[in-house]
C-alpha cells in the first residue's frame, strides 16, 4: 500500500514537471516567433556630463535618498512616537504579561497614534510647503524652511525648558531671545530627551497600582505560609482583571493623546 502511494506521488510530480516544461517551451517559442512582444530592459550606467545642471540634479537625488534613509529617525525623534511607544511598553511591563501584546502590535498602535496626534502638524506642512512646492510656487529651500516651521512649533510646545537650556549651554550658544533663535540641531535632541523623561513619569504613574497589587498578594501568601508559590502567578490574573474593569487601554490612550494638547 505504501509502495503504491509513493509511486503515485512520483508519477504526479513527474506529470507536473512535464506540463511545466511544455508550457515554458511554448511561451519561449511564442516570444521567439513574435518579435512584436514588448520586453522591457533596464540599463544603469555612469557617464560624463558637461552640463552643471546634470550634476546638481544628481546631487538632489542623492540628497532625497539620504532624507528617505533618515525618515525612521525623523519619525522617532521629531514626533510624539517616542513618548507613545515608551508608555505602551511601560504598560505591558507593569501588567507583567511578557510579550502580550506583541511588539508588532505596540509599535503599530504607537505609529497610528502618532499619525493621529501629528495630523494637524502634517496637514500644515502639506498645505504650507508641500503643495506650493509641487505647484512650482516655492523653491526647494523655501519649501524646506516652511515645512520645518510647523514641526518646530510642535517640538517647542512639548520640549522641557530645562532640557532645551541644557543643550543650548552644551552647544556654547548665547541665550536665545525668542523661539526662532533656537537652532534645529539643538531643538531635536532636547525634544527627544524631554519626551523620554515625560514618558518615564507617565510610566511611573501607571506602575503604582500594579505594584500595590503585587505587595498585597505577596503579603497574603506569606501570612498563609505559601512561600513556595510564586506571587506573580497569583497577582497576574488580578492585575489583568483590574486593567479590564478600569478599561485600561482606553484610559492610557486617552491620557497619552491629551498629554500632547
Amino acid at each position: 500500500m505504501r509502495l503504491r502511494m509513493a509511486s503515485g506521488r512520483l508519477l504526479l510530480a513527474a506529470a507536473v514537471l512535464l506540463v511545466g516544461m511544455v508550457l515554458f517551451g511554448a511561451v519561449g517559442t511564442a516570444l521567439a516567433e513574435d518579435p512584436l512582444v514588448p520586453l522591457p530592459t533596464v540599463n544603469i550606467g555612469v557617464g560624463q556630463s558637461n552640463e552643471p545642471r546634470d550634476v546638481v540634479s544628481s546631487l538632489q537625488i542623492i540628497g532625497m535618498l539620504t532624507i528617505l534613509s533618515l525618515a525612521p529617525s525623523i519619525m522617532v525623534l521629531m514626533t510624539g512616537f517616542t513618548r507613545i511607544v515608551v508608555v505602551l511598553s511601560f504598560t505591558r511591563s507593569a501588567l507583567a504579561t511578557q510579550n502580550q501584546p506583541p511588539n508588532q502590535v505596540l509599535v503599530g498602535l504607537a505609529l497610528f497614534l502618532t499619525f493621529f496626534v501629528m495630523a494637524p502638524t502634517f496637514g500644515r506642512i502639506n498645505t504650507e510647503a508641500l503643495q506650493p512646492y509641487l505647484r512650482g510656487e516655492l523653491t526647494q529651500a523655501e519649501a524646506l524652511t516652511r515645512g520645518q516651521a510647523p514641526l518646530r512649533e510642535f517640538m517647542l510646545d512639548q520640549v522641557n525648558e530645562k532640557d532645551l537650556a541644557l543643550f543650548v549651554n552644551l552647544a556654547g550658544l548665547p541665550r536665545p531671545e525668542n523661539e526662532n533663535d533656537v537652532p534645529t540641531y539643538v531643538l531635536v535632541p532636547a525634544f527627544a530627551v524631554s519626551e523620554i523623561s515625560t514618558a518615564f513619569r507617565i510610566g511611573f504613574l501607571i506602575y503604582i497600582p500594579f505594584i500595590v497589587i503585587d505587595m498585597v498578594i505577596s503579603a497574603t501568601l506569606m501570612s498563609m505560609g505559601m512561600l513556595m508559590l510564586p506571587p506573580m502567578m497569583i497577582s497576574l490574573p488580578f492585575k489583568i482583571l483590574l486593567f479590564i474593569m478600569m478599561d485600561g487601554w482606553r484610559l492610557v490612550v486617552q491620557y497619552l493623546v491629551q498629554s500632547f494638547q
